[in-house]
């Protein structure tokens, strides 16, 4: 059976259609007579002159090959795969054009690029809490390539559009085919076929929670660096930390002549914090820098972060950061869901062995809840001296210490 498997993700329809009819022993001309059809129909098919057999075709061969359940099944899902294939509507596009400079993100976009261009992996998956920034990353990392000499660049909005026609608009020449939001899973039968048929095909895809794909990488993209306390009175520095870089390009771009000053400062610094740097969530804020400043901004976020409207179109995001990490805490198993309330009450940062003192748990169970939280972007990991140490994200805190995650619960 893993053959028979192998071999379809390979060669496709044809190739498996006369491996089938020489394994029941039958000639064309013969199999053509059971399944009454033409022996020209069975040699185009079977030499790939024939590219989308029709359903009927392929019901009638697998009766005439006396195919049944998983041989069946497989028979009719590889003549279903090649016309995905070789289909040439809803062709995919060239990557968006992106809203002004990405920012935080350079070395990010540098492995990203690397990562494809230079060391060859084909298939890289970046996961991350909904509005940590995925797509933005993404669609500068394909700019680039789309940019470079020889790179072709294909991007499918997976809520919007189906992977039909690929193997026939890529061909072998390099290229990068973005799946972004692709939260439901993808083909992975079909990833096979393409990969095998384009050779020159990288695939980066987006999703809130990787999947196991065979050969695939997975980088968990974290929200941007905050602002420790120390930072708060000194503007110069401050200016030059990830997410405050981010909010200040949105302040600016809502009210062109803010600056920076020492009396500000903490507010800024405190918005980073209370957000956890997340992107998403402080383009929402900034959308009200019109009418609140940033001291006023922390009163609010202080009230109940997860209450903040979004502000009127055009004005900022609208990114949902409370749905997002209620959908992520949905996700979690009881076992994690435990262990990150228990962490959430412990302040500070904590190592792996203090994550397994505290739950009580055997070292590796515990450790692989650790892995799946940080996958889930409820964690995050923090710059130590005396190795990896983590802390629950602040709006997670908020989340699991009051009723707002039963109230969004309830809502949604």
């Amino acid at each position: 059976m893993h053959g028979v498997t192998s071999l379809q993700s390979a060669a496709g329809f044809g190739e498996l259609l006369r491996v089938r009819r020489e394994r029941v022993g039958l000639t064309q001309q013969v199999l053509a007579d059971h399944a009454t059809l033409s022996v020209r129909a069975i040699r185009d098919m079977e030499s790939g002159r024939v590219q989308r057999p029709r359903q009927e075709t392929v019901r009638l061969l697998a009766d005439a090959l006396r195919l049944e359940g998983h041989h069946r099944s497989s028979f009719e899902a590889a003549a279903r795969r090649q016309a995905l294939l070789e289909e040439p509507r809803d062709e995919p596009t060239a990557p968006p054009v992106a809203r002004g400079a990405i920012v935080g993100r350079e070395l990010e976009v540098e492995v990203l690029t690397d990562a494809l261009a230079v060391h060859g992996d084909r298939l890289v998956t970046v996961a991350g809490l909904g509005g940590v920034g995925k797509t933005r990353l993404v669609l500068e990392v394909a700019r680039r390539l789309h940019l470079a000499p020889g790179w072709s660049v294909r991007w499918i909005d997976c809520g919007r559009q189906s992977v039909a026609g690929l193997a026939r608009t890529i061909g072998e020449r390099p290229t990068l085919l973005v799946l972004d939001g692709a939260d439901a899973g993808v083909d992975t039968a079909l990833l096979d076929e393409l990969f095998h048929r384009c050779p020159g095909l990288r695939v980066l895809i987006t999703a809130r929670v990787p999947q196991p794909l065979p050969g695939g990488q997975v980088i968990p993209l974290a929200p941007l660096p905050t602002p420790g306390p120390e930072l708060d009175h000194d503007p110069v520095a401050l200016a030059e930390v990830g997410a405050v870089r981010l909010l200040l390009s949105h302040l600016r771009r809502l009210r062109p002549g803010f600056r920076l000053e020492p009396d500000e400062a903490p507010a800024v610094a405190s918005i980073c914090r209370q957000l956890d740097g997340l992107p998403g969530a402080l383009e929402l804020v900034a959308g009200w820098s019109t009418v609140l400043s940033p001291r006023q901004l922390v009163a609010r976020l202080a009230d109940g972060p997860f209450h903040l409207a979004p502000p009127p179109a055009g004005f900022g995001g609208r990114a949902d950061v409370g749905a997002a990490l209620g959908a992520a805490l949905d996700r979690l198993t009881p076992g994690q869901r435990d262990l990150l309330e228990r962490l959430a009450a412990t302040p500070g940062d904590w190592s792996g062995e203090d994550a397994v003192e505290l739950s009580g748990r055997p070292p590796q169970e515990c450790l692989a809840a650790v892995h799946e939280l940080l996958a889930s972007g409820l964690i995050r990991s923090v710059a130590a001296r005396d190795g990896v140490r983590f802390t629950v994200l602040n709006l997670c805190r908020r989340l699991c210490g009051t009723g707002v995650y039963a109230e969004l619960a309830a809502a949604s």
